[in-house]
């Protein structure tokens, strides 16, 4: 039976599949029955501007595919998509065209290259705060453009709470939540700056804690992650306005920890740690990028430079929280040398969750400008941080550099290094001694990825000896880690995956 058509339009809010990458955990959500790792938080929040009688549904195709009664529904189709998300958008921009639907696109990928999307009816670019109710006026007057954008950025005080009704919340390991954009440094190869500026724009407090209320009430317990691409890119404003709020807020709630990015200068601010481990945050990704500081002058990363890194991170890791880092190997004034000294790294920090990646530039970045010029670049760039590929014609042999590369992370995420750095990890990491203890899952999960690590790891996996290993030490030693050492060896697991399938 046809849908029947009203006067309001059916927008259909699409996020496209990502592929098994590095940070989708496909692997390890199998183990406490979710599907996806994170929520399409630039869909919710589109949503929510959107006029109040028009009819939504969104269908996150992490979750499910999009089916015919979706887009016999549909009016319109609405898709976000980061570069990683590239073929599937295509595939899904070519079902809604087929199916009579109007697309209009925005995000990451189609403000970067809506060149190359002809299919795609309207473009609603740059940040949706500017350009979206200036397409929605358009639309109601019977006259949109094709391209909406701007070169303005946007005052966050004017984001609405997100639509959490829309998500099927119960598939979703973990929520996300913006407080702030844009980063006061400027590493060349990062589009951070080039898309949302050098000051960091934040919300009020009351503003996060509204939000924060609303995702509680809808019955979330689980951990929320903080998108921010520097979350201490305004200190002063962190420490006297949001984190006083959070540590208010969760006085009365339990569980709900918090993760997000951040810089390594936080390990300088005692008092910033002390603050923030309070508030609920347990762990916080950084960009370590290299222990080579010739490669960090080249690429700008002024922030990393003169520093102790791994004092660094087992400061941070001390205090509470656990350090995720990103590398990157390729740089002009990397050689041969630098395969073996990024392990020794990797392994001495403890950092369990090590994302490595070849260097790329992407398009809009000081490094994409530059190699441009001097004829470096391949049209190539895949948006995924550890398929083994890059845009780049780099100084080192491409040959060397990939093989270096696969050798590398062969070794980093073998069962005895892996199971070694948690170990090491878990020897510097101190419990936060929070009024109410924060837990990772619910109990019913943390059985479930119990039963499920002993079945997969512990009796059929060719890692059982170190699973066992790392099992028994933590219930002796720490026996208040076990469900993160647990968590952590369900990670290596999916990181030990996603490298055999895509680049080994």
């Amino acid at each position: 039976m046809t849908p029947v058509k009203t006067n309001t339009p059916n927008i259909l809010l699409i996020y496209p599949e990502i592929p098994d990458t590095f940070w989708s955990f496909k692997h390890a959500l199998k183990f406490v029955g979710k599907k996806v790792s994170l929520p399409p938080l630039g869909l919710v929040t589109i949503a929510a501007m959107l006029p109040k009688n028009w009819s939504l549904r969104l269908v996150d195709m992490n979750i499910r595919g999009l089916s015919m009664e979706d887009l016999d529904w549909a009016d319109y189709a609405f898709i976000s998509a980061m570069t990683v998300q590239r073929e599937s958008s295509r595939k899904v921009i070519n079902r809604c065209v087929e199916a009579g639907l109007k697309v209009v696109a925005g995000g990451p990928l189609f403000t970067v290259e809506h060149e190359h999307f002809p299919e795609v009816d309207y473009f609603v670019l740059n940040e949706a705060e500017l350009t979206l109710p200036e397409f929605l006026k358009d639309l109601d007057q019977g006259r949109p453009k094709r391209i909406y954008s701007s070169d303005k950025y946007a005052d966050m005080g004017q984001t609405p709470i997100p639509r959490w009704d829309l998500l099927e919340l119960k598939q979703y390991a973990t929520m996300s939540v913006q407080y702030s954009r844009g980063c006061p440094f400027n590493c060349d190869f990062c589009n951070i700056t080039a898309l949302l500026g050098r000051i960091p724009r934040s919300k009020s407090a009351p503003q996060m804690i509204a939000e924060l209320d609303s995702l509680y009430a809808q019955g979330w317990r689980g951990g929320i992650f903080f998108v921010d691409d520097n979350l201490i890119g305004n200190k002063r404003r962190l420490k006297t306005e949001l984190l006083p709020a959070l540590i208010r807020w969760r006085e009365d709630k339990k569980g709900v920890p918090f993760g997000t990015e951040a810089s390594i200068n936080l390990a300088d601010d005692e008092e910033l740690l002390t603050m923030m481990v309070a508030a609920g945050f347990d762990n916080v990704f950084i960009g370590i990028e290299t222990p080579n500081e010739a490669s960090l002058a080249e690429c700008g990363k002024g922030q990393n430079i003169h520093r102790d890194l791994i004092r660094d991170v087992k400061r941070i890791q001390r205090f509470g929280i656990q350090v995720q880092g990103g590398f990157i190997i390729g740089f002009d004034n990397d050689d041969s040398g630098i395969f073996s000294s990024l392990v020794e790294f990797i392994q001495e920090s403890g950092i369990a969750t090590a994302m490595v990646g070849l260097l790329q530039a992407p398009p809009g970045t000081r490094l994409y400008s530059r190699l441009k010029q001097s004829g470096r670049l391949q049209e190539c760039f895949s948006g995924n941080n550890v398929d083994g590929t890059t845009n780049i014609i780099p100084v080192m042999n491409l040959e060397s550099l990939q093989k270096g590369y696969r050798e590398l992370l062969k070794n980093i995420y073998s069962p005895a290094a892996y199971y070694q750095r948690v170990m090491t990890f878990l020897r510097e990491y101190n419990f936060p001694s929070n009024k109410n203890p924060m837990h990772i899952r619910s109990t019913s999960e943390s059985m479930l990825a119990l039963i499920r690590s002993i079945i997969r790891l512990g009796i059929l996996g060719k890692e059982r000896f170190h699973y066992w290993k790392l099992f028994f030490w933590t219930l002796f030693r720490r026996p208040r880690a076990l469900p993160l050492a647990v968590t952590l060896a369900i990670y290596g697991y999916h990181f030990r995956k996603v490298c055999e399938l895509r680049v080994l």
